[in-house]
């Protein structure tokens, strides 16, 4: 038995159970795919949106290419927003 107000390691809730070190930190630096996830595309419509400069250019590091997670979110938040014309979504509620 655990000495009292202590949660032996089996109970403990899945949140901190086997946290690897990426979990325990954000990082700042995404690799393409991760990139790509982040702001909700596939790599290679991201490679096309870098490409034409709606989205940053990556960061090297000994020849990693990284995306800057602050420069990503800049850049999404400038791209258009659905005028919703021509859209056969209603987001109306």
């Amino acid at each position: 038995m655990p000495p009292r107000g202590q949660i032996p390691m089996d109970e403990k809730p899945p949140s901190q159970q086997n946290l690897r070190h990426t979990e325990l930190k954000p990082r700042r630096g995404l690799r393409r795919e991760e990139a790509a996830l982040y702001i909700g595309v596939s790599p290679s419509k991201f490679d096309d949106l870098v490409k034409d400069r709606r989205m940053p250019r990556p960061k090297l590091i000994d020849g990693c290419k990284t995306w800057d997670i602050w420069k990503l979110d800049i850049a999404y938040d400038e791209l258009p927003e659905d005028d919703g014309k021509g859209n056969d979504i209603d987001f109306a509620v």
